[in-house]
C-alpha cells in the first residue's frame, strides 16, 4: 500500500493560498494605496504566518500585475503613473476590437443570448457597497469581466480568448483606480452601447465604442486634473 503523504505540505499550501487571497483582495479593495510598500515582515505579523508564506503570496500577486518587485527595495503596489497602464491599454485597443469584429461575424444565436444575459447581469449588479470598500464590488467586477469576455467569445479562437484573459487581469488595478477618479463616467451607457452594437451586428460601431471605452479608462490615470485614488 502506498504511504500517505504527510499533512504538513497540504496545510502549508492551504495557508499560502489563504494569505495570497487575502493580499490580492486587500490590494484590489484599496487597502493599500498606489505606490505603498508591501513589507513582508508586517504582512507576516498581521496574518500570523511565516515570511516564506508571505513571500510566496507576494510573488503570485506580482505575477498578476497587482504588485511590483523592486530591486533591493522589496515589494510595492504599482503607481498610478506607471507606464504599464498605457502599454496594456495600447495592447487591448489593438487586439480586442479585432477579436470583437470576428465575434460579431462568427457568433451564433447562442452567443447573442449569452451577450444579452451577461449584460443583464452586469446592469443589475451593484457596482459599489459600503462593506466592500471604496472600489467596486467583487460581484460587479466578475459580472463586468464576464460581459466583456462574452462579447469576444463568438470569435471561437481560444488562443485569442486566453490573450484577453491575461490582459484583463493585468489591467484590473487600472480599472478600479480609473473608476474612482472619474465618478461621473456613465459606464452603464457605455456597456449598453456595446451590447446594442454587437447584437445589431454593427462591427464598425462596436469596435469604435470599445476603443473609446478602453481609452477613457486609462486616460483617467494619465490626467493630472483627476482626483487621486
Amino acid at each position: 500500500m502506498a504511504k500517505a503523504h504527510p499533512s504538513i505540505p497540504a496545510g502549508k499550501q492551504m495557508l499560502s493560498e489563504q494569505v495570497y487571497a487575502h493580499l490580492r483582495d486587500a490590494i484590489l479593495r484599496g487597502d493599500h494605496a498606489p505606490g505603498d510598500p508591501l513589507k513582508p515582515q508586517d504582512l507576516a505579523k498581521e496574518q500570523g504566518v511565516s515570511l516564506a508564506v508571505v513571500r510566496e503570496a507576494l510573488v503570485r500577486v506580482v505575477g498578476e500585475g497587482l504588485a511590483d518587485r523592486l530591486p533591493n527595495r522589496g515589494f510595492a503596489v504599482p503607481a498610478v503613473t506607471d507606464r504599464r497602464w498605457q502599454e496594456i491599454a495600447e495592447a487591448r485597443r489593438t487586439v480586442e476590437p479585432v477579436v470583437l469584429r470576428m465575434s460579431i461575424e462568427r457568433g451564433d444565436v447562442d452567443w447573442e443570448a449569452r451577450v444579452r444575459a451577461s449584460h443583464h447581469r452586469l446592469a443589475r449588479t451593484p457596482a459599489y457597497l459600503p462593506e466592500e470598500g471604496e472600489y467596486y464590488t467583487s460581484a460587479w467586477s466578475e459580472a463586468h469581466r464576464v460581459f466583456h469576455r462574452t462579447l469576444l467569445e463568438g470569435c471561437g479562437n481560444p488562443v485569442l480568448l486566453e490573450t484577453f484573459d491575461r490582459m484583463w487581469t493585468a489591467s484590473e488595478l487600472a480599472r478600479r483606480w480609473s473608476a474612482h477618479r472619474t465618478p461621473g463616467r456613465d459606464g452603464v451607457l457605455e456597456h449598453r452601447r456595446l451590447e446594442e452594437a454587437a447584437l445589431a451586428r454593427d462591427a464598425d460601431t462596436a469596435a469604435e465604442v470599445l476603443i473609446r471605452h478602453l481609452t477613457q479608462t486609462v486616460d483617467a490615470l494619465a490626467d493630472p486634473a483627476a482626483s487621486s485614488p
